[in-house]
């Protein structure tokens, strides 16, 4: 985007009617923003943040700024709709004590040990779609790769049969889909009816657990289950709920991690012959740490997943020397505060060595993502073993965008093995 175009956008800008081709590049505007405008008043009152050091400020001061999404959604949803009673419902956009009962039984089954032993799981799993990928010369790096990997990961989370996986992923879409800015009467008819086929399916699975229990150490919906029994109290709704935010909160992000970084490899060929140097052939744990590591949270920062994030004032109070009122809605932007210059070093360069990335992707404070740890494992196991199977693959079409300012990823990535 050029940068006149950028200014132009930004002096206008409206995360409710953004023009077509801030979605392929945002980075431009977000830069005009945070130079301009970094605490921006919006046209509906609401006020939009760019700056790194103003997010984290946020993100810290958990007593002043609320995630608690009723007064928000309410009038974007209606009251009643299932939409409105799931967003408001789950872990992510809730408060203490709601946010710290649920975060704690999911957290039981996210320990390190935990995560860790799914790893044998999930290198056999991206070996079969690596298989199957080479069998056909190629495919799709969305569709035939990255997006198979979180939804197989979360039904083993949650023990979702295999034969019965096959709607997630279009539940996730449409239910997230459902949180841009601005929605179509499509859009929000989708998301309801995701939810009220989620929640059907749900019932019955909670139900079939209750009657035999999995392993709690491993199980998340039997945690949950279990949980209410052991003080941790969930309403029926509370844990239904929190069963599709599961599904919702480790599904598209990662799917977005792992398109975005072997998407973003093709456009930085510097980058990627480094990563292929540092990973060798051999992509087990030992030769893939620490180079992948230091990649994936770069990938992160570089095309962070979720560019979005929401926080109402609870009270008068400043912001990067702005003042906002009792009851302001916030919108922090992740994308646009990973690439502050002043806290990353050419923000805009992609540099798979960066070092003391205190990337914001993840969020920060009490609601950091619960599941960071394993999602960085999928990124790396998924990234660093596709790399080395297929070190000359290439992109055969332009990559297809997702089309959202929320969730930056793509819908389709066709690629051919070389």
């Amino acid at each position: 985007m050029q940068p006149e175009r950028a200014r132009e956008i930004a002096a206008s800008f409206d995360l409710r009617a953004l023009p077509p081709d801030f979605y392929a590049n945002p980075y431009p505007v977000y830069a005009a923003l945070r130079e301009g405008a970094p605490v921006r008043a919006m046209p509906d009152g609401s006020w939009f943040l760019t700056r790194h050091a103003d997010l984290v400020a946020v993100y810290r001061d958990a007593h002043v700024f609320s995630s608690d999404k009723k007064v928000e959604f309410t009038p974007k949803y209606g009251a009643g709709s299932p939409l409105l009673e799931h967003h408001t419902s789950s872990l992510v956009f809730n408060d203490p004590p709601l946010h710290t009962r649920v975060r704690k039984l999911i957290m039981g089954a996210l320990t390190r040990r935990a995560i860790a032993e799914m790893e044998p799981g999930l290198v056999q799993l991206v070996d079969r779609l690596l298989d199957a990928l080479e069998a056909r010369g190629g495919g799709d790096l969305i569709e035939d790769f990255a997006s198979a990997i979180p939804v197989e990961v979360i039904g083993n989370l949650l023990g979702v049969p295999h034969a019965e996986r096959g709607p997630l992923r279009g539940w996730s879409l449409a239910i997230l889909g459902a949180l841009e800015p601005k929605l179509t009467r499509e859009q929000e008819d989708l998301g309801n009816r995701s939810v009220l086929e989620f929640l059907d399916y749900l019932r019955v699975l909670v139900a079939e657990r209750r009657r035999r229990p999995g392993d709690p150490e491993h199980d998340v919906l039997t945690r949950l289950i279990q949980g209410e029994a052991a003080g941790e109290q969930l309403t029926a709704t509370e844990l239904l709920q929190n069963c599709v935010f599961i599904l919702n909160a480790g599904h598209e992000t990662t799917t977005n991690l792992i398109g975005n970084a072997l998407v973003a490899l093709q456009e930085w060929p510097g980058e990627k012959e480094r990563l292929l140097r540092a990973i060798g052939s051999r992509p087990d744990w030992d030769a893939l740490e620490p180079a992948m590591t230091l990649a994936v949270d770069e990938f992160l920062r570089f095309e962070s997943s979720n560019q979005l994030g929401n926080r109402r004032a609870l009270q008068a109070c400043e912001v990067g020397g702005v003042a906002l009122p009792s009851g302001a809605l916030v919108t922090l932007c992740i994308g646009a505060a990973n690439r502050d210059p002043a806290q990353f070093a050419d923000p805009d360069r992609l540099d798979l060595g960066r070092a003391d990335n205190r990337h914001l992707a993840f969020g920060f404070g009490i609601h950091q993502c619960a599941g960071l740890s394993l999602a960085r494992l999928e990124g790396l196991i998924a990234i660093g073993r596709f790399l080395a199977r297929f070190p000359r693959y290439r992109l055969t079409a332009l990559p297809t965008r997702g089309g959202r300012a929320r969730f930056r990823g793509f819908l389709k990535a066709p690629f051919a093995v070389v």
